[in-house]
């Protein structure tokens, strides 16, 4: 396996016991997981991978998604924020500033 250019994890409030109970969960964070792996493969971007984490700490900005490495965490994502994400941040490398924490 090649160590990923970039890698997104998205909180989805998965609990260590792999019941996903949470803010984020709650405010559909699944779903963006899958519009993240679709909306990558569609740009056809290679070297990217996808997560799901649980909580990062800060549930009233979730879902909560951060690119490694770039340091880069975004708050309050829906599913209309991730093609512009994916197509500025993950293809461009420009950050979506509205998104940024």
């Amino acid at each position: 396996m090649e160590k990923p250019k970039k890698h997104v994890f998205i909180c989805t409030s998965s609990r260590m016991t792999g019941q996903q109970k949470g803010f984020c969960h709650t405010k559909g964070a699944v779903d963006l997981v899958n519009a993240f792996m679709e909306a990558i493969e569609e740009e056809d971007l290679e070297g990217i991978f996808v997560s799901n984490t649980g909580c990062f700490g800060l549930c009233e900005e979730g879902p909560i998604v951060v690119v490694y490495p770039d340091n880069v965490w975004y708050g309050k994502v829906s599913e209309d924020d991730v093609t512009e994400i994916v197509e500025e941040h993950l293809a461009e490398g420009r950050i979506v500033e509205r998104l940024a924490l």
